[in-house]
């Protein structure tokens, strides 16, 4: 069974993603921030991560890089929400260049 690592400092989305993800078949596993995260991945390594962007402590865009710098082959998909437009359009960019691969607005 394919696992996941979702990353999300809001606990109604970590489940939300979580409770999606497990009826569709999939292992997953939740973490509250990028530190939390990274300690998690190097003990058990996910198929994939999917990383909230702005988060506490170790934001997504700096655990996206630590990742793809530890584990070069991690699959990451970075989300983020919010209002400001524009802010969010150039944190989904930054993560693309730090080695997400996707970038996707929460809803």
């Amino acid at each position: 069974m394919p696992s996941i690592l979702v990353v999300d400092d809001e606990d109604q989305i970590r489940q939300l993603i979580r409770e999606t993800l497990e009826q569709a078949g999939y292992h997953v596993t939740e973490a509250q921030d990028g530190t939390e995260a990274l300690q998690q991945y190097r003990v058990t390594p996910a198929d994939l991560v999917i990383l909230d962007i702005l988060m506490p402590n170790e934001d997504g865009l700096e655990t996206t890089a630590t990742l793809r710098r530890e584990f070069p082959n991690v699959k990451v998909i970075a989300i983020t929400g919010g209002s400001d437009m524009i802010g969010i359009l150039n944190f989904l960019d930054v993560a693309k260049m730090l080695g997400a691969h996707c970038a996707l607005q929460k809803p």
